[in-house]
């Protein structure tokens, strides 16, 4: 709050008042008032004018104050109402009042967005659930009618049942605390259970797979890893059109962290995609050329490792092959 400002804005009441002193100097100067009173009568008013703007200026710049102050210290600039205290001048009150009624309008509404968002999860993981039941079916049929036409419709189906899978998880992961528990987990069973998840697309693209020194002691989730996981590989596999493709999956220390890195020697990455690569929706260059890219996989192992406080980073040689890494961080309140 400036003072020049403030002066601004009460010019035409001080101008006023000086009006109004200098009318009554005039008419004491006609009764024949002496000019020694005149004059002091004027420079008391004026002073007392003066004292009362100034007073009202330190009042109300401490007041606003404190609400910058509130302000640029908040996180959450919409919790403001909370922790403003309420004014003793008319001005902040009516201020405080209106923050406060904006907040509960706000809040209020707010409030049935996440109802609806929260129905919305509700009805997503309730389809995806029943939706398993006819996949489940057409699975059962495929294997009781075996040939070269039911078995590609069932790769297609695998397809669809991973996308199904990422839809539900896409839904969670907003909520995630309210469905993981972190304990001490083996990787490579996490490793060999989404290799055996991936083992038919991975033997009809006759991929070779090294898997080496990943009997390593992490806390995680076990369910939500494996589908970041899953998700990794499966991009690889995707991206994998060599002779000689191969899938390298090894564990690594650096200090208390492990460091579980999945290689490919796929088509890799070029440096203008990489940089993008685990942004929403973003499929680049290489989603266009294959058209199977929804942009949304990486997205969701970045976002579910942050949740889950894991890191994640990605290296990439176009022509020569992608390396994604996880890091798992271990430190001495993780030993029990």
């Amino acid at each position: 709050m400036n003072i020049v400002d403030f002066f601004k804005e009460r010019i035409l009441f001080i101008a006023l008042n000086i009006v109004i002193l200098i009318f009554t100097a005039v008419l004491l100067i006609s009764l024949k008032v002496d000019m020694y009173a005149i004059v002091f009568i004027f420079i008391i008013n004026l002073i007392g004018i003066l004292i009362f703007h100034f007073y009202e200026f330190f009042r109300k710049k401490r007041y606003y104050d404190e609400i910058e102050k509130d302000l640029q210290s908040l996180d959450k600039k919409y919790l403001l109402s909370e922790v403003v205290a309420e004014s003793d001048f008319l001005e902040g009150k009516l201020i405080h009042n209106i923050i406060d009624q904006a907040n509960k309008s706000m809040n209020d509404e707010i409030s049935k967005y996440k109802l609806s968002i929260d129905e919305y999860r509700e009805y997503i993981e309730m389809w995806v659930h029943e939706i398993k039941t006819p996949i489940a079916t057409c699975k059962l049929l495929i294997e009781n009618n075996d040939s070269k036409i039911t078995r590609s419709i069932g790769e297609e189906l695998g397809r669809g049942e991973d996308y199904i899978e990422q839809s539900l998880y896409y839904t969670r992961s907003n909520v995630l605390e309210k469905d993981y528990i972190i304990k001490e987990i083996n990787l490579s069973d996490s490793i060999n259970n989404v290799i055996r998840k991936n083992a038919n697309t991975l033997i009809a693209k006759r991929i070779k797979i090294n898997i080496y020194d990943v009997d390593k002691k992490v806390y995680c989730d076990s369910k939500w890893i494996e589908f970041i996981l899953n998700q990794i590989i499966s991009n690889s596999i995707k991206y994998m059109n060599k002779k000689e493709s191969e899938l390298k999956v090894y564990c690594e220390k650096f200090n208390e962290d492990v460091i579980l890195n999945i290689c490919d020697n796929g088509i890799g990455i070029n440096e203008k995609d990489r940089v993008k690569v685990f942004e929403k929706g973003y499929t680049g260059e290489n989603g266009r050329i294959f058209g199977k890219s929804t942009g949304i996989g990486l997205y969701l192992c970045k976002k579910l490792c942050i949740k889950l406080g894991l890191g994640i980073k990605l290296e990439s040689e176009e022509l020569v092959g992608t390396k994604v890494s996880i890091i798992f961080p271990i430190n001495n309140l993780m030993k029990f």
